[in-house]
């Protein structure tokens, strides 16, 4: 793997920003930025997997960082979180937004909510190896992923539980 410069590090370093610990945020501020770094994982793939006219990309991108979306893969990777993000998870999970979803139920929400909670931690503690992996196998787990053989599969195929299925 091609090492790059941290983008984190970088923003820090160009806009003269103290560094905080990761813990010392809020969870609503680590779901806050892990929103936008899923956001940016996810385009990510979607536009390196094939040259798509923008409208597509976005309604992929939109299908894939709603709360149901989010919601799925959380539960796809939960067993694989360490206890440290499981904990982080339930405090993202655990708090209390102040705004309502607009397109999904409240549990939904709040299940998302934890999840970029998860995502900003491991963004902000420079952990994006773990982070990639874990939105990878939820890409793979999730059923409905919304795009199609962006993780390698065959396309036309997916699987949630070992076996492998035709569409």
């Amino acid at each position: 793997m091609a090492q790059g410069l941290n983008l984190r590090l970088l923003i820090m370093e160009r806009f003269l920003l103290k560094e905080h610990e990761a813990q010392q945020y809020s969870p609503l501020n680590l779901a806050f930025i892990g929103d936008s770094v899923y956001d940016l994982v996810i385009k990510t793939v979607l536009i390196e997997t094939a040259n798509r006219p923008v409208n597509i990309l976005q309604k992929k991108t939109s299908s894939m960082v709603k709360a149901d979306f989010q919601a799925a893969m959380l539960d796809a990777v939960y067993d694989e979180l360490t206890e440290e993000e499981k904990k982080i998870f339930r405090r993202g999970r655990n708090s209390k937004p102040g705004t309502k979803a607009k397109n999904a139920d409240h549990k939904s929400y709040l299940k998302a909510t934890g999840f970029e909670a998860v995502m900003g931690y491991l963004y902000l503690t420079d952990r994006l190896e773990r982070m990639t992996e874990l939105i990878r196998l939820g890409l793979e787990r999730t059923e409905d992923t919304g795009a199609r053989n962006t993780t390698g599969r065959r396309k036309g195929t997916h699987s949630t539980d070992g076996q492998t299925k035709r569409e």
